[in-house]
């Protein structure tokens, strides 16, 4: 895994009151990239001269400090409104939005309750039934309605929109700031580590919340980004985000300058911006026509690169790959975009994401991704790569049959990395043969798409 140490204080992983506070363990994300940009990095066909610790794949990120005002702001709004059992009400809601889910759809809903109706018709206690009139015929097909009700209500997921007061957001400040800057840092670096060109003037962060996303993009484009337009319902969230941006000083003395805070997204289509963000917002929709119609405006508002980013659940996974879908699916020239980055992961603050661009895909992103932990062995790896083709494949690489160079890239990559490797490396070891590129044992496996 890359590891991205949270430092708080200049203590590892500590609260913000000097107390542990829960970190999610998982995160997914999606960065979609309309603009397509010139080649970054080495040429695909990597030779000697890349170092073998620290080659241009590698992507860790390393320790990611909270700004110090950012840290001493939250220490203050903290310390001013005092909350009873902070510790303990900042785990109950990280566990709470940790295990959120989306809405279940009507079709989903016909779906399980035809299984189900189904399923008990076909078990052996509904089989003895034998009703002799119609009147029976009918009290058994009611018992057997209630009883499907009645699975269906106690299976299902009872979703509900989250109203945040000025309470539950102060507890939102100490549960999640620390693990959502760490999220959205990592995801930033990978765009800005890759496309060193890439300036952006122009912020939309969408479900803004307490503007982790603003001091994360500060911290990356702080030179060129001159306007932040924080978008969130709640207007509890908002004095939280702009008492953090003041660094907890009630004078007009601000530290992140240019930030607009808004209700609602911007109506008019001829309004873009270079950076689009959502972190952690579509699991706060209430279906899938929703989430569709936002996403759909996020990507016409996308200048140059949308993100999005989830918990690394299963639920997180599928509401990031249900965007990517709608952004890869939709027609017109304006529409098209492609994957950039899919797959890293982040040690402690775990996530996944995907990076889509719009043109077609670049020499220097055709490196295949690591998206497990490499296994170590006496004179070989085991190693799982996401590759260009949108396959993952578990390749053995020895430095005998792979190369001595190849073997300690490899050796040397975490969760999240990028495997320098030469042009269609994995292709010659699926033919097989004596000039197979060095690749032994491998395996084809459709289980993510790149």
């Amino acid at each position: 895994m890359a590891a991205a140490v949270l430092v708080v204080g200049g203590r590892a992983m500590r609260g913000l009151v000097g107390l542990p506070l829960p970190c999610s363990p998982g995160h997914r994300a999606l960065c979609l990239a309309p603009a397509p940009a010139p080649a970054s990095g080495p040429a695909p066909g990597p030779g000697p001269q890349l170092p073998h610790r620290r080659h241009p794949g590698r992507s860790n990120l390393g320790a990611v400090r909270l700004p110090e005002p950012l840290s001493q702001a939250a220490r203050l709004l903290l310390e001013e409104n005092p909350i009873g059992r902070l510790e303990d009400s900042a785990r109950e809601l990280s566990d709470f939005l940790w295990s959120r889910k989306r809405a279940p759809e009507d079709a989903e809903l016909r779906a399980r309750a035809q299984r189900l109706e189904q399923r008990l018709r076909g078990s052996a206690e509904y089989s003895r039934t034998d009703p002799r009139g119609q009147a029976d015929k009918q009290r058994e097909e009611g018992r057997l309605r209630d009883r499907v009700l009645a699975e269906l209500r106690r299976t299902t997921y009872r979703w509900k929109p989250v109203s945040y007061n000025t309470q539950l957001s102060h507890v939102y400040v100490a549960a999640r700031l620390d693990g959502g800057y760490a999220a959205v840092t990592r995801v930033l670096y990978e765009i800005k580590k890759r496309v060193p060109e890439f300036e952006p003037r122009t912020l939309l962060d969408f479900g803004s919340g307490t503007g982790t996303v603003t001091w994360a993009s500060r911290g990356a484009w702080g030179k060129t980004l001159s306007e932040y337009l924080c978008v969130d319902s709640s207007p509890a969230m908002h004095q939280s985000a702009e008492f953090l941006m003041r660094g907890g000083s009630a004078a007009d003395t601000e530290q992140v300058t240019g930030v607009y805070f808004r209700h609602f997204l911007p109506v008019s289509p001829k309004v873009k911006f270079d950076l689009v963000v959502s972190a952690y917002s579509l699991s706060e929709l209430p279906d899938l026509s929703e989430r569709r119609r936002v996403i759909e405006t996020l990507w016409r508002k996308t200048e140059g690169f949308l993100v999005l980013i989830e918990n690394g659940t299963k639920e997180g996974h599928r509401m990031v790959m249900e965007a990517r879908d709608i952004v890869l699916k939709a027609e017109g020239e304006e529409s098209c975009g492609h994957v950039f980055a899919p797959n890293p992961g982040m040690k402690l603050e775990k996530f996944s994401y995907v990076i889509l661009r719009r043109g077609p895909r670049a020499k220097a992103e055709s490196w295949p991704r690591v998206v497990q932990p490499v296994l170590c062995r006496p004179r070989h790896i085991h190693a799982h790569l996401c590759c260009a083709d949108g396959t993952v494949r578990h390749v053995v690489i020895t430095p005998r049959k792979s190369g001595r160079d190849l073997y300690r890239w490899a050796r040397n990559c975490c969760w999240g990395d990028r495997l320098p490797t030469p042009p269609d490396w994995i292709a010659a070891g699926d033919r097989g043969g004596p000039n197979s590129g060095g690749v032994s044992g491998v395996r084809a496996d459709a289980q993510e798409e790149s």
